[in-house]
């Protein structure tokens, strides 16, 4: 039996425990960070595996590592597990299944495995940058490729993630009676609207496939007092950091504007953001070759295609890396974020997908691992493809 389909018959064979475990983080959906039972549930899977685990990477409460095989090159395969308010929206329980199981397959072929595998846990995709902590601290040292897979509407073996800044403005004005003297006031929350107005005539100069959304936070304490304190954030998407960056600073001169037309005085902070997602075309490739020999094509992202961001852009920026999308609905039926992709990422036909992806996935690493042509290719790519 060849590597290949010895790891194939492992991920079906782990296929009841894996789906267990998968809707199991689905009925305890966590934020951003707080993913401590998924994470302790994804730990002891591995270990049971006979992985040694080691948790809390990076200083992250939620992250774990685990790396095994023999000397060589490695290759990393990233678990999300976070939850949105409205739950799994975004299918990240299948994320975390399609690498565990894909992990579980590689494992399964022991001393044939040409090099390591890093199984590595993150954290906190949904806005918190877990991979971006995780890269700083070091967990991706010493690692030649990384991959991942999410669940969306689409089968395509590329995604063109955009590059994100998040802000957050924060008005100070000064509070009066809003019918006794409210000419002794300024309007916190006056300045948060203006902005908003302003954002939204920006919105005209900015270049195609740019995004840009925001929500009031705070918008004052009572209705019978001019508010002197309103807060909103804006998050700007574009398709390279740099842009992302521009975009950001264009808001906050509509903020400084709206500060000084009403009187107010303008805190802002940039949070962070995410860069954009250098697509490795060599391993996405033979990726979507395992893909479609299981029955399934899988083709580059058309350009222009609608996207969010994720935190393994910056993964993309630092390593060659994949992070293809698998369809788990039907167009027109539920996309990330939205209720009702709460229930396709619990479904019979997004488990299914979850197991095919895992095969393709660990089919992928091993190839890496392999063939020291493909991951040098892969490698010469990212060099001249690798963006500031």
């Amino acid at each position: 039996m060849d590597a290949h389909a010895e790891i194939a018959r492992a991920i079906d064979s782990y296929r009841d425990k894996v789906v267990a475990l998968s809707h199991e983080i689905h009925e305890r959906p966590e934020l951003k960070f707080q993913e401590h039972f998924a994470a302790g549930l994804l730990s002891k899977a591995a270990t049971e595996l006979g992985l040694e685990v080691e948790r809390e990477v990076g200083g992250l409460k939620t992250a774990f590592r685990a790396e095994f095989g023999a000397k060589g090159p490695a290759v990393a395969i990233l678990a999300e597990y976070d939850a949105l308010p409205n739950g799994h929206s975004c299918g990240h329980n299948l994320i975390a299944g399609a690498a565990l199981s894909a992990v579980a397959g590689l494992k399964s072929i022991g001393g044939k495995l040409p090099g390591r595998v890093v199984f590595l846990g993150t954290p906190a995709e949904e806005g918190g940058g877990g991979k971006i902590i995780l890269i700083d601290q070091g967990a991706l040292r010493g690692v030649d490729a990384a991959m991942m897979a999410h669940p969306t509407d689409s089968e395509y073996c590329t995604m063109p993630a955009l590059a994100t800044q998040h802000l957050k403005l924060t008005f100070h004005g000064h509070g009066a009676h809003a019918a006794l003297a409210p000419w002794d006031g300024s309007s916190a929350l006056a300045a948060v609207i203006q902005t908003f107005q302003s954002v939204d005539a920006m919105r005209l100069h900015l270049r195609d496939g740019s995004r840009i959304h925001g929500i009031i936070t705070d918008g004052g304490q009572a209705v019978n007092i001019i508010p002197e304190r309103a807060e909103c954030l804006f998050l700007a998407r574009g398709k390279t950091s740099k842009y992302a960056k521009e975009m950001g600073a264009r808001v906050i001169r509509c903020a400084e504007g709206a500060a000084m037309a009403t009187g107010t005085r303008l805190e802002h902070v940039v949070e962070g953001g995410y860069k954009n997602l250098i697509n490795n075309l060599s391993m996405a490739h033979r990726y979507a070759a395992h893909t479609e020999a299981l029955g399934t094509k899988s083709v580059e992202a058309p350009e222009n295609t609608p996207t969010g961001s994720t935190d393994m852009g910056d993964v993309s920026h630092v390593m060659p890396a994949i992070h293809p999308s698998f369809a788990i609905s039907r167009r027109g039926e539920g996309n990330c974020h939205e209720d009702a992709f709460v229930a396709h990422a619990d479904s019979q036909r997004g488990y299914d997908a979850m197991i095919r992806v895992a095969k393709a996935m660990a089919m992928t690493a091993y190839d890496l691992l392999a063939e020291p042509e493909l991951l040098a290719a892969a490698k010469k790519e990212f060099e001249a493809r690798k963006e500031s």
